[in-house]
């Protein structure tokens, strides 16, 4: 499971699925995979692609691992590239915010119910895996995507329930992009197949924070701030110090993480 996780993480970005794909071909110098990737980040991606064990350094050398010809074998006949096709799905418009109420899980927060028009019926099913956080209920017909706080439910009637929100122009701006990501899936037909489900345990996430219990998130420290993200009752950008330089590993590291919790 660990080295799931570790592959999975390796080849979630874009820059490292390049150098991937580059040494398939041939060794290359750490000069030649700079020209890939850029001189300030070539030592991060190569860090990381070799704690996955997918690459061997040997001197300025960087060579494809055994584990590396296989991940890259196994990843063309699994058919990585599948996807579900959409093309008789009609674009939907937010046809009202009908109310805005109290949230009963926090009374400083609103739940808002709009409606989706026209209603995308089992057309939802299709559409999660576009949402890196949705979970759809055949015996509902809805699709729940969970977005830092805020938790939406879409149901194949149209009706939508959007909770934990701080006000009515966050309600709106939150369902325009919902309302864009839809369309964007619509309009080019296809989304991609439901990717691999991985197991986050707490202490996956734990280790890769600051652990300095700062409480600048508003937290009692570190600990406490990942068992709310577990749960879903924080989003990662509460954590300021992420942001900074010392920490872009770990970062990145907790972004994959969160959105597979």
């Amino acid at each position: 499971m660990s080295e799931t996780k570790l592959v999975n993480f390796a080849m979630a970005n874009k820059a490292r699925r390049k150098i991937i794909n580059c040494l398939a071909d041939s060794d290359r110098d750490i000069e030649e995979i700079e020209g890939i990737v850029g001189e300030k980040t070539v030592d991060f991606h190569l860090k990381i692609l070799h704690e996955a064990g997918l690459i061997e350094l040997e001197d300025k050398i960087v060579k494809i691992s055994e584990h590396g010809k296989n991940f890259l074998k196994g990843g063309k006949e699994k058919g990585t590239e599948e996807t579900k096709d959409l093309s008789q799905a009609k674009p939907v418009e937010i046809a009202e915010v009908r109310q805005l109420l109290p949230c009963i899980a926090d009374s400083t927060k609103f739940r808002i119910v709009a409606n989706i028009s026209p209603p995308l019926g089992r057309v939802l099913k299709i559409l999660k895996p576009i949402f890196p956080r949705g979970n759809y209920s055949d015996i509902k017909s809805s699709l729940i995507i969970q977005k830092g706080e805020i938790i939406t439910t879409i149901y194949g009637s149209g009706k939508v329930v959007m909770r934990m929100v701080g006000s009515e122009a966050e309600a709106k701006k939150e369902l325009e992009i919902l309302k864009e990501t839809i369309n964007e899936a619509i309009r080019k037909g296809v989304v991609p197949a439901p990717r691999e489900k991985i197991r986050v345990e707490f202490m996956d996430i734990y280790k890769h924070l600051p652990r300095i219990n700062c409480r600048q998130c508003g937290e009692q420290g570190c600990y406490s701030f990942a068992i709310r993200l577990m749960a879903g009752q924080v989003s990662l950008d509460r954590c300021t110090l992420l942001k900074e330089p010392e920490y872009a590993a770990s970062q990145e590291r907790l972004q994959f993480l969160s959105e597979h919790i």
